[in-house]
């Protein structure tokens, strides 16, 4: 697999399909006929490849984006960030929805070039921002969206904070989440529950609960 061109790497090792809740939107995807589907975890290593999680539609990003899709209005007009937005699956939903910006955060720069390459495929402009947003002092936004995120403890509890300070400033934030560990286990009010067909070279089912939460504010002290 040649590497050092990441835009001309997606377009080598993956083909473009809906997922499987979503198929209203086209994806650069990794699927059971592509090359990175079929790479082991150690044929990346061994050529310095970060894992390529924006090459699948993880079942929590899909409960996010469909909500969006069938809330329109959750999004409309809003400036909204995609937090760990992968392969900008619920950017470009929360466009389709009318969202006034939108902000894909992602650090990897793979998955940045796939947020680029989905966007056009879905005739959508979304900004694509590669820093560490984490603790950002600025926050311009009105709706912060996340999938599919608490899958490592560090970085869960770490966001976690952050965005729930966010949203005691009144910055409204919807979790997509299909029972991953390190979810929390409080301040989170149910708005849509889906069921999404899965892949068992992905998770352990054939299908997962996506929930998508609203994250409460940190309780006063």
């Amino acid at each position: 697999m040649s590497f050092k061109d990441p835009v001309a790497f997606i377009q080598a090792n993956t083909e473009i399909a809906s997922p499987s809740l979503l198929p209203e939107l086209r994806l650069h995807l990794a699927t059971e006929v592509t090359p990175l589907w079929l790479a082991t975890e150690a044929s990346l290593e061994r050529d310095q490849l970060p894992p390529p999680y924006w090459a699948f539609a993880w079942p929590g990003g899909q409960a996010v984006a469909r909500y969006v899709l069938d809330h329109p209005e959750v999004a409309h007009g809003r400036r909204v960030l995609d937090f760990g937005a992968g392969s900008g699956l619920v950017a470009i939903a929360a466009m389709r929805a009318g969202a006034a910006r939108v902000t894909a955060a992602e650090i990897d720069q793979f998955a940045a070039a796939a947020i680029g390459l989905n966007a056009a495929l879905n005739e959508v402009s979304i900004d694509i921002e590669v820093s560490d947003m984490i603790d950002a002092a600025h926050a311009p936004w009105d709706l912060i969206l996340v999938g599919d995120m608490c899958y490592e403890r560090p970085l869960a509890e770490r966001l976690t904070l952050w965005l729930r300070k966010l949203a005691g400033k009144g910055c409204p934030v919807l979790l997509g989440d299909p029972g991953r560990s390190y979810v929390p286990t409080s301040g989170l009010t149910e708005v849509a529950r889906y069921t999404v067909p899965t892949s068992l070279d992905l998770e352990d089912k054939v299908s997962r609960e996506g929930v998508v939460w609203r994250l409460e504010a940190l309780p006063q002290a």
